[in-house]
């Protein structure tokens, strides 16, 4: 119902008239009285002026214009399917354009004895149309609101409904209070094992200290393709050394993963079994391959983490020819195998960045870029956020917000995913601009707006209200913000995911179809690259391995 009292034209009417039932009919009563006005301005202009005048004229369109108006508000408060009130308003505008006509010929194009056919036709046919829409219409279909007395009906049997069940409240009440006592009695009996769940309490949090100690660990997980392209996984120690390896490889990405949460799930509780083997076959298996290290005893032969593991590499600190600064990680074979990607204005600067490489570089993990890949990151306020990252090192998206764990952060990142495909596009500031229509079954809609500064922004805001994520920066123009929206509708439902810690490996295919890798930081910024391109991701997987077990217990020398 039209009850908006924000609308200052129905609240007058409310005041003066009653409450209306529909807003055309509080528009068909001004729209009457516009057209009574019309006509008595139209015989006070024609009493004014002289005939055969263009203010004579102005006057017999104003007399002209009174009656299409007065029958479209009268037809217009009827309780019309939308089709009638449409064509109402259709004749109101072709009775106007045979005014509009007529004030053009008159006078001098107008034939005092017979008048126009075309302009008379024209006016005659838009009062035909609103007769036919107030008469006609009426008669072949049913009112828009017929169901008015329905509803109502239905809310006095809800009232009904609720004077019942508050009969019944008040009859609960007195159970409730019946009950009271029963609660009291529980209560002390709830305070008497208070004193048993505290002592509990102590044991649970000293046993809680011991698990949290067991979950620390100074490694990570890796998978990862070999050289035949089969899935892997290993356990790399944050020191650059593998402490364990899958030792075969799978069919499968997915058969990868199971096998190292199995491996996760049973190395914790595994007891150990000491096989005595005889001699000879010991000699055959020591001549197979050397004897696995163990990172975590302290007699084998693993570097000290403060001394760093050892390297078969070194960087080179050097200024190149724009005076820029920039570093290098050259293997002793004379290979380079990774640079810093940028120049810096300062050695320090450059020094900065390389400690926060060694800082960082070992415990990174690998995410696949084809074409683009969602990272999950700990921002520096200890907030998780997530982007969308393009392989050509454009963030093309973010979450907006921080998420208070890593799990609400997957979630966000997964309703983008879910729902970013099919979202159509709007223009919530432009009325005017054609928005996109998505395919029905996305609950989000983009919306691409300027803002205070004139540059274009989007943002994907869920049916909820929610905005689960934004452009993250402003577009020079209209075009180039729609553009980035057609690019994540693309992407998002297919790219791969990567919970990173302080920094993680990208690898990625480029222009020329060649692999390469970075190291992103957390907050966005690169670290370092491949310097070149690789044939295949494998060769680019296995770059980034000898980076990882080279580059922290590499020493810097200057150039």
């Amino acid at each position: 119902m039209a009850t908006d009292d924000k609308q200052d034209g129905g609240g007058l009417y409310r005041r003066r008239i009653g409450t209306p039932t529909t807003t055309d009919e509080v528009n068909g009563y001004w729209l009457f009285g516009f057209g009574v006005l019309l006509g008595l301005a139209g015989v006070a202009v024609f009493l004014l002026t002289e005939s055969a005048t263009v203010a004579r004229g102005v006057g017999y369109a104003l007399a002209a214009l009174a009656p299409p108006f007065v029958m479209l508000g009268a037809v217009i408060r009827f309780p019309l399917r939308r089709t009638g009130t449409y064509l109402g308003y259709l004749g109101t505008a072709v009775s106007v354009l045979g005014v509009v006509w007529f004030v053009n010929a008159f006078p001098d194009g107008w034939l005092t004895a017979s008048g126009d056919p075309a302009v008379i036709t024209v006016y005659g046919v838009g009062l035909l149309l609103i007769g036919v829409a107030g008469t006609v219409v009426p008669l072949l279909s049913d009112p828009v609101y017929e169901d008015y007395e329905r509803m109502r009906d239905e809310a006095a049997a809800a009232t009904a409904t609720a004077e019942k069940a508050g009969e019944e409240l008040a009859v609960t009440r007195g159970e409730l209070a019946s009950t009271e006592s029963e609660l009291e009695a529980a209560r002390e009996d709830l305070s008497e094992t208070e004193a048993d769940l505290e002592a509990t309490r102590d044991e649970l949090t000293a046993a809680e200290a011991v698990v949290a100690s067991l979950r620390e660990s100074k490694a990570r997980f890796e998978l990862f393709e070999d050289a035949s392209g089969k899935p892997r996984w290993r356990l790399r120690h944050r020191n650059g050394n593998v402490i364990a390896t899958a030792g075969q490889g799978y069919s499968s990405r997915g058969k990868a993963q199971q096998g190292l949460h199995s491996v996760r799930r049973n190395a914790l509780g595994a007891g150990f079994l000491r096989i005595e083997t005889p001699v000879e076959e010991a000699a055959a298996v020591a001549d197979d391959g050397p004897e696995p290290t163990d990172a975590t005893d302290p007699d084998m032969a693993i570097p000290d983490e403060t001394e760093g593991p050892e390297s078969d590499a070194t960087f080179e600190l050097y200024a190149d020819t724009a005076d820029e600064w920039r570093f290098r990680l050259r293997h002793d074979n004379g290979e380079i195998i990774g640079d810093s990607g940028e120049g810096y204005a300062s050695k320090s600067n450059a020094k900065r960045a390389l400690s926060k490489l060694c800082d960082h570089v070992a415990a990174a993990d690998y995410l696949r870029i084809d074409p683009a890949a969602f990272e999950v990151f700990e921002d520096a306020a200890n907030e998780y956020r997530w982007r969308l990252v393009h392989q050509n090192g454009n963030i093309i998206a973010d979450s907006g917000q921080g998420y208070a764990s890593r799990s609400k952060a997957q979630q966000g990142l997964d309703s983008v995913r879910s729902n970013a495909g099919g979202a159509g596009l709007e223009f919530p500031d432009d009325e005017e601009a054609e928005g996109r229509a998505g395919d029905g079954e996305s609950k989000a809609t983009f919306e691409a707006y300027e803002d205070r500064v004139g540059k274009w922004r989007w943002r994907l805001v869920h049916d909820n209200g929610n905005i689960i994520a934004d452009s993250g920066q402003g577009y020079a123009s209209e075009s180039n913000a729609t553009d980035a929206v057609e690019r994540v509708g693309e992407y998002a439902p297919d790219a791969s995911a990567l919970v990173a810690g302080g920094a993680a490996f990208e690898i990625y295919e480029d222009a020329a179809d060649e692999w390469r890798w970075r190291l992103r930081h957390r907050n966005g910024n690169v670290l370092a690259d491949s310097g070149e391109g690789y044939a295949s991701r494998s060769s680019a997987v296995e770059a980034v391995t000898g980076v990882k077990a080279n580059a922290p217990g590499a020493e810097t020398v200057e150039q």
